[in-house]
């Protein structure tokens, strides 16, 4: 088990500094005509050289690139070229709300489509062919359009939620759950309909197994059976499955931050890569990449404890 964590972990930290290497070379090789939009375009061109001396844009690429990890690994991720904040200050400000709304999402979801999953294997019939409908229309609709409805119907017609905004968890509890419900909602659908899906497939598979036949003649009830055994091995393929989902969420995550007004990730990334902020979007991805490299780490560690046939793949 010791060797299965420490691949995972190696194949996380090359897939972070793969990721890194590729998004910074692309950004700064584009990084000179942000130097004209900071200081204007009816600057001179003494102006904007001088500018991006000053950020540091007249050295090799390659100097640029290990001033920059250097700095990332002591956790200086630089500042803002446009507000002059550090950008881990402003990172540490909008990751929560990020991960309040993709790990509430997440977490809803593997309940959700669990649940629907087993019991349209167990049960089939009516139930299972509307779990199969609700998960096409489900998978089908785009994330934003469940979100404006949520926001619409619950928000501004009912008003049980608020519309827009968000009250950190360290102020109000109540506030806070108020305040992500519905974009978790908005962002738990699609990854509920593709998880469901996975989750009845498999459980279907494992029902079909002769041990399951042997399991049911010993007299073990039908429920002990799939709760206690097929589900388990069936949850291999539908934990692969939600841990894509959740880089699914995550990118989802951009939008749905922006219909609630939500001051998180997305909403930094949309407004530093508008604006060539290079460092913050910088920022923006090495976070993102560590958070989905962690969760599937969590995902693969599951996957082995329950199925120890994967520690050797």
């Amino acid at each position: 088990m010791i060797s299965f964590i420490f691949r995972r972990i190696g194949a996380g930290l090359v897939t972070i500094a793969t990721l890194c290497v590729l998004a910074f070379f692309l950004l700064y090789l584009g990084a000179g005509a942000t130097a004209r939009n900071i200081v204007g375009q009816t600057a001179s061109n003494e102006i904007v050289q001088r500018k991006a001396a000053e950020l540091g844009l007249d050295r090799p690429l390659a100097v640029q690139f290990g001033d920059w990890l250097v700095h990332s690994v002591a956790g200086d991720l630089g500042r803002s070229w446009f507000t002059g904040e550090a950008v881990t200050t402003t990172l540490l400000v909008r990751v929560p709300v990020t991960l309040s709304i993709t790990l509430g999402a997440i977490l809803l979801a593997a309940v959700l489509s669990i649940a629907l999953g087993a019991l349209a294997a167990a049960r089939r019939g009516w139930l299972d062919r509307g779990v199969q409908v609700a998960s096409v229309i489900g998978a089908s609709i785009p994330g934003f359009l469940f979100a404006l409805a949520l926001a619409t119907v619950f928000g501004l017609t009912l008003r049980w939620f608020p519309a827009t905004g968000y009250v950190p968890l360290g102020t109000s509890f109540t506030g806070w759950l108020s305040t992500v419900t519905l974009p978790v909602v908005a962002l738990a659908i699609g990854a509920t309909a593709s998880v469901a899906q996975q989750v009845r497939g498999s459980m279907i598979d494992v029902l079909r197994l002769d041990y399951v036949r042997t399991l049911r003649s010993r007299g073990l009830t039908s429920k002990r059976v799939i709760y206690r055994h097929v589900l388990r091995n069936a949850a291999g393929p539908a934990l692969g499955v939600l841990g894509l989902q959740f880089v699914v969420v995550f990118g989802g995550a951009v939008i749905v931050e922006q219909v609630f007004s939500l001051p998180g990730l997305g909403q930094a990334a949309v407004a530093a890569t508008s604006q060539g902020d290079i460092p913050v979007v910088m920022g923006v991805i090495l976070v993102t990449a560590v958070l989905v490299v962690l969760i599937n780490l969590a995902i693969d560690l599951l996957q082995g404890w329950l199925n120890p046939k994967v520690r050797l793949s």
